[in-house]
């Protein structure tokens, strides 16, 4: 039976003088697929403002937001309603070609992937690779999904979170030294590893949904890491089975409780705010961003 979300994603930028905004692309909407319907969406924004929707190259819905006057606060609250329907992914139908590593994706599919099968991060000493092959077996054929759901597994267990409220992401190779990261850096980490292994990836951003937060079904509890933000994952095309989300923050597979809203071949182009201002060099006060997804009774 179909599932229905209520979310609400709050963005608060503050000022101590008045600033001047350029365009801002705001990415909030949710990608309506065979799984996931968008039922109802708003747009807020204060100061008052221009806003224009449009579709990038990888068909996520962009608003194009442009305040019109000077403010010291540029608020942002994008609510919408979901529906889910009741789906489990079965990844025991990849095609027989694509159930050991290494396998070779189909002429056709390597056209549409290749934006997504190669490297975006250099590796000139081969730290990646070399870390990537672990999860490789010694004693036989290397499944495709027990590799990945190895590697999915090890950076949740041997990698510390760390939340970051500033923009951008570190290197592949900054995360495997510090051994730390945000749920972009464990994403990109995995993406780039997978692509060094001729597996097409691609990085989502969106929301997680965790029962613990939700006073509609059970009572308070520890979160899931990453709710109650963006929270950011990716996916594998896997032949046979598509696109197949790993959740390397809190080790999901395929979860229900993820809600894509922007994919991309690198995290710089799913931010879900990015934007312009102009005025005084030390106006910028700070961040604030909230994410609140309910599940409806029934």
């Amino acid at each position: 039976m179909p599932i229905r979300y209520d979310i609400v994603h709050t963005t608060v930028y503050r000022y101590r003088t008045p600033v001047t905004f350029g365009e801002h692309r705001v990415m909030f909407r949710p990608r309506d697929s065979h799984d996931l319907r968008v039922l109802a969406t708003d747009l807020q924004v204060s100061p008052e403002a221009i806003v224009r929707m449009i579709q990038d190259p990888h068909s996520n819905s962009v608003a194009l937001v442009q305040p019109i006057r000077p403010a010291t606060e540029l608020r942002l609250v994008c609510s919408f309603t979901i529906e889910r329907a009741d789906l489990t992914q079965d990844l025991s139908l990849l095609s027989p070609s694509a159930e050991h590593l290494p396998f070779a994706y189909s002429v056709q599919d390597r056209f549409d992937l290749e934006h997504y099968l190669r490297p975006h991060h250099d590796d000139p000493d081969g730290k990646l690779i070399a870390w990537a092959h672990q999860f490789f077996r010694h004693d036989g054929p290397t499944g495709t999904r027990d590799l990945l759901e190895r590697m999915n597994q090890h950076i949740n267990q041997n990698f510390r979170y760390e939340t970051r409220d500033e923009e951008g992401t570190q290197t592949p190779l900054q995360t495997l030294a510090l051994a730390s990261g945000s749920c972009r850096d464990y994403a990109l980490l995995m993406m780039e590893a997978a692509r060094r292994l001729g597996v097409a990836t691609r990085f989502v951003s969106g929301y997680l949904y965790d029962a613990a937060l939700d006073d509609t079904t059970v009572g308070p509890g520890e979160a899931i890491t990453g709710a109650g933000a963006t929270h950011a994952w990716l996916q594998a095309y896997l032949p046979g089975a598509g696109w197949v989300a790993y959740d390397p923050t809190n080790n999901l597979l395929g979860s229900g409780q993820l809600i894509r809203v922007a994919v991309a071949r690198d995290p710089a182009f799913a931010a879900p705010v990015s934007g312009s201002w102009y005025g005084e060099r030390d106006a910028y006060e700070g961040l604030e961003a909230t994410v609140q997804v309910k599940r409806r009774p029934g």
